[in-house]
């Protein structure tokens, strides 16, 4: 037991576990402020639209966070050359996303896109 008195300077080792403490404290919290910043709750407004049309009686939709025929999200890749495609018609690809939804429109005739499945993994 140490019997340290009031006004008895620190010694060493306490200096060096003050010091080890505030490095492991400094240590933690720049490793979990990633964690924590990404835990906080998002916006949930919807983007703005860049196009919106009535196509063949489809409403379609484009935004900065995809694409969407009368409110079902359409899955669209970005090929390397700038051009889009999508599941509907995979082996054409389209100038722009809002000629991509009108292309799978025109493929997909009266039937209604699937709703995406969840995710398993």
């Amino acid at each position: 037991m140490h019997a340290a008195s009031a006004g008895a300077p620190p010694t060493r080792r306490a200096v060096l576990r003050a010091a080890f403490t505030a490095a492991v404290l400094a240590g933690t919290a720049a490793a979990l402020a990633p964690v924590l910043r990404a835990r906080r709750p998002r916006q949930t407004v919807s983007p703005a639209p860049l196009a919106e049309e009535t196509y063949r009686g489809r409403h379609i939709q484009v935004t900065a966070a995809g694409v969407r025929i009368d409110g079902r999200p359409l899955h669209v890749m970005r090929r390397a050359d700038g051009s889009y495609l999508s599941g509907i018609n995979h082996f054409q690809s389209y100038g722009t996303p809002l000629e991509l939804a009108r292309a799978a429109v025109d493929e997909l005739g009266t039937t209604q896109l699937a709703l995406a499945a969840p995710h398993h993994g």
